[in-house]
């Protein structure tokens, strides 16, 4: 399978297709729903929390579904509030935002404390 992706990569690259890096990585623009919503899905979908889950599940029992409560709560509002604020303003990340709203000081502040707080 890796393969295959590796080769798919590098016959657009030699095809010449993506433009710039706005067509690499939103594809200008010009993708439905369908496919979006599956690559947010796997991007949300670690093999860590497929194979975890059931194990939270059996550990916490019903304090578990709190977190599922939660959790599709700030999808919606995350749907809701911030993704038409970043397709208005056409930009990819938080992480630019911070830098169009304030400086670039605060957007690699950002983005060191989410490495520290993500690391192992």
């Amino acid at each position: 399978m890796l393969i295959i992706s590796a080769f798919i990569g590098m016959y657009y690259a030699y095809k010449g297709v993506h433009k710039c890096h706005k067509d690499y990585l939103i594809a200008g623009r010009k993708l439905s729903g369908p496919p979006v919503a599956l690559s947010l899905t796997a991007s949300f979908m670690s093999a860590v929390t497929v194979l975890g889950t059931p194990a939270e599940v059996y550990r916490f029992g019903a304090m578990f579904g709190v977190f599922a409560i939660s959790y599709v709560l700030m999808v919606v509002i995350t749907a809701e509030v911030f993704l038409p604020i970043y397709y208005r303003l056409e930009i990819t990340s938080a992480y630019e935002y911070l830098e169009l709203r304030y400086n670039r000081y605060l957007r690699l502040t950002g983005t060191t404390m989410f490495m520290i707080l993500t690391s192992p």
